[in-house]
C-alpha cells in the first residue's frame, strides 16, 4: 500500500465536488474551519457549479480531480459532498498521476466509487470521512467528527469499542485484513466493471442511507452471488439510516436481513458502528490493516498516513 504524507500546519488543501453540487453556505463554513486549523484552501474551478444533480460536466469535475493531484503544493484533496456522479469519470482518471503524486483523499457516500477505484488501481490509502458541505459545514456537527480529522496530522492507530457507540455481534470470532468498502449501493455498482470491489481476506465495511430493507436484501444478495461476502474475512457494519423517522418494523426487518447474510458465514461481524451518514461520523482509513474482534466488540485500525 501507499501511505500519503501527513498534513502540517500551513499546508494547502484542495476542495473538489466529484459528484453533486454543494450547499455554498455550508461549504463556506467548513472552509472557514479548515482555515482556523491553519490550512490554505484552494477550491476547484467547478466545485461550486450546479448542473442539476452534478457539480459541472464530467470533464470539468475530472479536470478538478486531476489538477488537485497534479499540483505538488496541494497536500490533501477533500470532497465537498457526495450525491451522484463520481463513477461517471472513473474510467478516465489518470491513475499513474495518482501514483506519482500520492496524497490524502477524503470523503464518503458516492465517493466510495473513487475510494475503491483509487485503492485497487494505485494502492493508495484513502479516507472514509465526513465531507465539508454536507457534514462539517454545520454549526452543530459533533466534536468527535472534527476530532478524528487529527488522524491526518500524524500516524494514529484507531480503536473503536462500545465507549463510542453500542455494538451488536452478528457473528463471533476475530479476523484481520485490509479495511475496504463503504456505501453498499456504490459497491454493488462496481460489480462487473474493471473497478469491481475486491474483498478476499479483507474486512468489508458496509453503510448506506434511505434504503428499504428489501433493497438492502437485494444488494446483499448481489454481493453474495458475486462471491464477495464469502471471500471477505469479516464485516464492519456501519450506519444504515433508513429514514429520519424509521419505522420499527422496517428496522427489525433490516436487522434480520443483515444477519441472514453474514451470520451463516461464521465470520466475525459487528454492527452499530457510527461510520456513514450519521453524526458523529467516525472517520477511518481504507486500505490499512485492521483487526475486528467480534467477541470483545472492538475494532483496531492501523494509521493511514506516514
Amino acid at each position: 500500500m501507499i501511505f500519503p504524507e501527513r498534513l502540517r500546519e500551513g499546508d494547502a488543501v484542495g476542495v473538489i465536488s466529484p459528484a453533486g453540487p454543494p450547499d455554498r453556505r455550508h461549504l463556506s463554513c467548513a472552509i472557514g474551519w479548515l482555515k482556523q486549523l491553519g490550512f490554505q484552501v484552494r477550491v476547484g474551478k467547478s466545485a461550486l457549479e450546479d448542473h442539476g444533480y452534478l457539480a459541472g460536466s464530467d470533464d470539468e469535475r475530472l479536470t478538478d480531480f486531476h489538477d488537485m493531484f497534479a499540483d505538488r503544493s496541494i497536500r490533501a484533496v477533500l470532497c465537498s459532498r457526495g450525491g451522484y456522479g463520481s463513477a461517471r469519470f472513473a474510467d478516465r482518471i489518470d491513475y499513474d498521476l495518482i501514483r506519482r503524486h500520492p496524497k490524502i483523499f477524503w470523503g464518503y457516500s458516492d465517493i466510495t466509487y473513487l475510494h475503491t477505484a483509487i485503492r485497487q488501481k494505485t494502492g493508495l490509502v484513502t479516507f472514509h470521512g465526513p465531507m465539508l458541505a454536507s457534514d462539517l459545514g454545520y454549526a452543530d456537527v459533533p466534536l468527535l467528527s472534527k476530532q478524528l480529522f487529527s488522524q491526518l496530522f500524524q500516524p494514529m492507530s484507531l480503536r473503536y469499542d462500545e465507549h463510542v457507540s453500542a455494538l451488536q455481534v452478528l457473528s463471533g470470532g476475530s479476523a484481520s485484513g485490509e479495511l475496504v468498502g463503504g456505501n453498499l449501493s456504490l459497491l454493488v455498482s462496481t460489480l462487473g466493471t474493471s473497478f469491481e470491489i475486491e474483498t478476499r481476506n479483507k474486512l468489508l465495511l458496509l453503510e448506506d442511507i434511505g434504503e428499504k430493507p428489501y433493497r438492502v436484501d437485494s444488494m446483499m444478495n448481489q454481493l453474495r452471488l458475486a462471491g464477495k461476502l464469502e471471500e471477505a474475512a469479516g464485516f464492519v457494519i456501519g450506519d444504515f439510516r433508513l429514514s429520519d423517522e424509521p419505522d420499527e418494523a422496517d428496522r427489525a426487518r433490516f436487522d434480520e436481513v443483515l444477519a441472514s447474510y453474514v451470520a451463516p458465514l461464521h465470520k466475525p461481524a459487528v454492527s452499530g458502528f457510527l461510520i456513514g451518514h450519521c453524526q458523529p461520523h467516525f472517520s477511518v482509513p481504507l486500505g490499512t490493516e485492521a483487526l475486528l474482534d467480534a467477541d470483545r466488540k472492538q475494532l483496531w485500525i492501523q494509521p493511514g498516513v506516514q
